[in-house]
C-alpha cells in the first residue's frame, strides 16, 4: 500500500490526460471521439499515496460530506487470494463516516452466493471487525427505475438499499474475465444487484434465473444503465453518491476470481469524483496511456479490455446522460 516512486512520470501523465479530455474525449486507440453536449467538466482528484491517509484525503477533496445513514459499497473478494481492497486499507475511510459495508450476494456460485456463506467470508476477511456489514438482499429485493430501457426494464436490487441516504462507491479498478474492466460503474451495476439482478444485467434483460452471456454490448450497455439507476436513486430525495477508484493490484482478473493472474501493471493511485463516467475513464486513460518499463507492463490489461470491448460501458454510460468521459485532473500530493 506504499506509494509509487515514479511520481514524475505520473505527473506528466496526469498533465497530458487533463489536457486531452478538457477538448474531446479519446477512444482506447487514442483517437477523437464524437463530441458530449456542453457541460461542466468534471474534476477527477488524484492521489499516488495508497493509503489509509490517502482514501481519507481523496474523499474529503470531493466537498460533499456524508451524511444520515451511509452506505460503503465495496467488493468482498472471492477468496483471501482475490485482490478486493483490504479492511486495513478502508478502515479509515469507512469509520470517518461512520459507514456501513455493503454487498449483494453472487450469481455464479462461489462462496458468497447464500448470506450464510456470505457472512463467513466477510468473518473471514475481518471487514465486520472495522464496520457493520449489510447483505443487501438478505431479506429480498426491490426494483428501481431506469432511465434507459434498451435492455433492462427496472434494475433489481437489493432490499437494503433503501435504508441508505449517501453511498460511497468504493471500487477497486482491475480487469474482468467478462467486462473487461471493473471500476465504479461495475462496482455500482453488479455489485448493488441482487443475485437475480445480476443475472439480469449478464443477461441483456432476458433472464433473472438463468445464466446468460452471449450479448457482450448488451451486458455492457445494461451495466450502464443499472449504474445510472442507482445514480439516480442517490441524487433524489436530498440523497447524494461520491465515487472512488483504488488502481491497484490490477491483475486482468476480477475481485470475484478466487485465483486471479498476478498483476502485471504496478499500483497507480487513487481517484475521485462525482461523476462516475469521468472517473472510470481517467482510470482507462492511465491504462491505455501507460508508459510500460520493465516489470510495469500494461499490455495484458489493455488486451482484456480491448478483448471485451470493455471500453464501450463509458461510451455508453456518457450517451444516456449518466455522465461524460471529459474531466480536468487535480492532483491533490502537489
Amino acid at each position: 500500500m506504499k506509494p509509487h516512486t515514479y511520481f514524475p512520470l505520473l505527473a506528466s501523465m496526469l498533465l497530458i490526460l487533463s489536457a486531452s479530455r478538457c477538448s474531446e474525449p479519446v477512444n482506447k486507440a487514442g483517437q477523437e471521439s464524437a463530441s458530449v453536449p456542453a457541460q461542466e467538466t468534471p474534476t477527477v482528484f488524484f492521489t499516488a499515496s495508497i493509503t489509509p491517509e490517502g482514501l481519507v484525503r481523496i474523499y474529503q477533496a470531493l466537498g460533499v460530506k456524508a451524511s444520515g445513514r451511509v452506505a460503503v459499497k465495496i467488493s468482498t473478494g472471492e477468496s483471501a487470494k482475490s485482490n478486493h481492497l483490504r479492511p486495513e486499507l478502508i478502515k479509515d475511510l469507512v469509520q470517518s463516516v461512520n459507514g456501513t459495508l455493503v454487498e449483494c450476494n453472487t450469481a455464479y456460485g462461489g462462496s458468497r452466493a447464500t448470506t450464510a456463506n456470505h457472512l463467513k467470508v466477510i468473518e473471514e476477511r475481518g471487514y465486520n471487525k472495522i464496520a457493520t456489514v449489510d447483505i443487501m438482499d438478505a431479506e429480498g429485493t426491490m426494483d428501481i427505475p431506469v432511465t434507459d430501457d434498451k435492455w433492462i426494464k427496472y434494475d433489481r436490487v437489493g432490499s437494503h438499499l433503501q435504508n441508505y441516504d449517501f453511498m460511497i462507491n468504493l471500487a477497486h479498478f482491475k480487469g474482468h474475465a467478462m467486462g473487461g474492466f471493473g471500476g465504479v460503474l461495475k462496482n455500482q451495476s453488479i455489485g448493488v444487484a441482487s443475485s437475480a439482478g445480476k443475472l439480469y444485467i449478464h443477461s441483456a434483460g432476458r433472464s433473472t434465473t438463468r445464466w446468460m452471456d452471449d450479448n457482450q454490448d448488451g451486458f455492457l450497455e445494461s451495466m450502464a444503465a443499472a449504474a445510472q439507476a442507482v445514480h439516480n436513486y442517490f441524487k433524489q430525495d436530498g440523497k447524494n453518491i461520491v465515487y472512488i477508484n483504488v488502481m491497484n493490484n490490477m491483475s486482468v482478473d476480477c475481485d470475484c476470481d478466487g485465483s486471479p493472474a498476478e498483476p502485471r501493471l504496478k499500483d497507480i493511485g487513487v481517484l475521485a469524483s462525482t461523476d462516475p463516467v469521468a472517473l472510470d475513464q481517467a482510470c482507462l486513460d492511465l491504462v491505455f496511456h501507460h508508459t510500460d518499463a520493465s516489470g510495469d507492463d500494461s499490455k495484458p490489461l489493455q488486451e482484456r479490455i480491448n478483448r471485451q470491448h470493455g471500453t464501450h460501458i463509458t461510451e455508453y454510460a456518457e450517451s444516456i446522460g449518466l455522465g461524460t468521459r471529459k474531466y480536468n485532473i487535480v492532483n491533490i500530493d502537489k
